[in-house]
């Protein structure tokens, strides 16, 4: 008859090797990882400095996720606190899943679980923290706060694309998300307001999609044809110059297409803050993503939504560098046929520089 036995100490091996010869059975012992509380534990300094925000602004997006994060995970329950901040410090430290999972006594499945779950839990209170103002009020607010900057009239919002890098893609696509600067990434646009918040983002195109693309086939587009906004868009030369979307002159003749030039630019220049400030808070976004294509995309969004919560409480960050230093290969321009943006643009010019 066979007999199943468990060593309880390793002096029993010799035991039952005289007995027997049997092969002993060890029983799997499971050790689990202690979890500290980063909230209670660190120095402010401290805790600003590995998750990116005041204690205040976590424990603020901790209160708006949690009844989303409740309940078991994987390894057993996991507060909602310790899974948001657990989030964080993986997007803002550019952690690897298994080094992050260390550091808040969690396996690496955990983690990967754990910030999709934070990270749809974010993006499902979008619509609250990043929209393009409705009312007359908020659209003069916004205009004031350009104005404000060199005195461009009836400007609404910053629009620009910048390339998140991602691993190489297989298949037949892959090609497609290679961009002009030679390596994978999804070309993600960007509207900003003058205090560098993100009104507007699409971030689901491949790296070769030309800018004047993804506007073009963007429902922001459409809703400025639609003459839903008083004010107008400023871009660089990669779109094409419409009504409501003022573009620099190509190549200035006057004085006041000067004036106009260093204005546009003056102005347009929050949307390059924006990223750099943005991308400086999370590092992902500047070194690139490691994880799926789908869950890239998803995060992207969602670490919009948590940069608009930072600026929205003036949660600044201690350096912030001057614009989005990624974008060091110039922007092929748009072909320009829009004589109407032409016209406009020129009266906007006579009447105001």
């Amino acid at each position: 008859m066979e007999r199943d036995y468990f060593i309880d100490d390793l002096r029993d091996l010799d035991e039952l090797n005289e007995v027997g010869n049997l092969m002993p059975l060890f029983r799997h012992v499971k050790f689990y990882k202690i979890r500290k509380n980063p909230l209670e534990e660190l120095q402010e300094k401290d805790f600003k400095s590995k998750y990116r925000f005041h204690r205040s602004t976590a424990c603020f997006i901790i209160d708006m996720v949690k009844n989303d994060l409740a309940g078991d995970s994987r390894g057993g329950f996991i507060p909602p606190h310790l899974k948001v901040l657990a989030a964080i410090r993986t997007w803002a430290r550019e952690e690897f899943q298994d080094d992050a999972g260390d550091i808040s006594g969690m396996s690496q499945p955990t983690i990967s679980l754990i910030c999709k779950q934070v990270a749809l839990a974010i993006v499902a209170q979008r619509a609250q923290w990043i929209k393009m103002p409705q009312t007359d009020a908020e659209q003069n607010n916004v205009i004031a706060g350009f104005y404000s900057l060199c005195g461009f009239r009836q400007v609404i919002g910053a629009v620009d694309c910048t390339h998140m890098r991602i691993p190489k893609v297989g298949g037949d696509v892959g090609q497609y998300y290679i961009n002009r600067k030679g390596y994978s990434s999804i070309n993600v646009q960007v509207v900003a307001n003058a205090n560098l918040e993100i009104m507007d983002i699409v971030a689901h195109w491949r790296g070769s999609t030309h800018d004047s693309r993804i506007f073009n086939e963007s429902r922001l587009k459409q809703r400025f044809e639609r003459s839903e906004f008083k004010g107008r868009l400023l871009g660089d030369s990669g779109y094409a110059c419409t009504p409501y979307l003022f573009t620099p002159v190509l190549r200035p003749t006057t004085e006041k297409e000067e004036m106009y030039n260093k204005a546009h630019i003056r102005t347009r220049n929050v949307v390059e803050r924006c990223f750099g400030v943005w991308k400086q808070r999370f590092q992902c976004l500047l070194r690139g993503f490691s994880t799926k294509l789908q869950n890239t995309k998803l995060y992207i969004v969602t670490l919009a939504v948590l940069h608009n919560i930072a600026m929205h409480r003036q949660d600044l960050e201690e350096v912030e560098t001057s614009g989005d230093t990624d974008d060091t290969v110039p922007v092929t321009p748009a072909i320009n046929t829009c004589l109407r943006g032409n016209s406009v643009r020129a009266a906007f010019i006579n009447e105001n520089f």
